[in-house]
């Protein structure tokens, strides 16, 4: 009898799909879903429920520096002096892995503020004698080509299209700025090597003031001679 009920063809019921007027509102939530979301609640509730048991019955005599070596941040678990679980040389191999990174962004600026001055032919922000027009298309070119051979020379900057005086001015203050750059990451790269060099064995000792021969801002430090082998 069950398989003869079963040989019957039946209507296949189909759960709603979310109304033309509430398409704002998202995706309509199917009842799978819902049952998705209520074991991950009751889950939830479950393990909440158990770690209260836990807090309640523990035994208030037991202590171990874990417990007051560890915080809570964001709400992710860190241990204090997580810092320190690296030994020395892996320190060193990081830090050497640092300066090498700034120091490829340097060499990268360098490059970047090479061409971008050559592009606008000028040499230690002296302008060229050879003035260079950007032109937006093939049309504006053409008539900066027609003024150059109607003129010998092409008229003073005031008939300069704005446009192009816009994007010259910023070409410049985007080459001043790689400049800064690249001034800034010397800068870092000095002081990472320092660092690294006094992570270093050997002693060594911070000069005073009156035992700098060129006085600087930064500090300077001597380390003793060592007999090498």
């Amino acid at each position: 009898m069950s398989s003869l009920r079963n040989a019957v063809s039946r209507r296949a019921h189909k759960e709603r799909a979310q109304p033309q007027a509430r398409k704002k509102f998202g995706h309509l939530e199917k009842h799978k879903d819902y049952v998705e979301r209520a074991k991950a609640y009751h889950k939830k509730e479950e393990t909440i429920q158990r770690l209260k048991e836990k807090a309640a019955f523990r035994n208030p005599d037991e202590f171990y520096f874990k417990m007051i070596k560890s915080r809570t941040f964001d709400g992710v678990h860190k241990v204090q002096g997580e810092a320190n679980k690296y030994t020395q040389e892996e320190l060193m191999l990081m830090k050497t892995q640092d300066i090498g990174y700034v120091l490829q962004k340097a060499q990268s600026e360098k490059k970047r503020v090479e061409k971008l001055n050559a592009t606008l032919q000028s040499t230690d922000n002296q302008p060229s004698k050879r003035h260079v027009y950007f032109a937006e298309d093939r049309d504006e070119a053409k008539e900066l080509q027609s003024r150059s051979s109607n003129h010998e020379k092409l008229p003073a900057s005031a008939d300069i299209p704005d446009r192009i005086k816009r994007k010259t001015a910023a070409s410049y203050r985007e080459l001043e700025a790689r400049r800064n750059r690249v001034n800034e990451l010397e800068k870092i790269y000095m002081d990472m090597a320092m660092q690294k060099e006094l992570q270093k064995k050997g002693r060594k000792r911070k000069l005073r003031e009156d035992e700098i021969v060129s006085p600087t801002s930064k500090p300077v430090y001597k380390w003793r001679a060592e007999r090498k082998r």
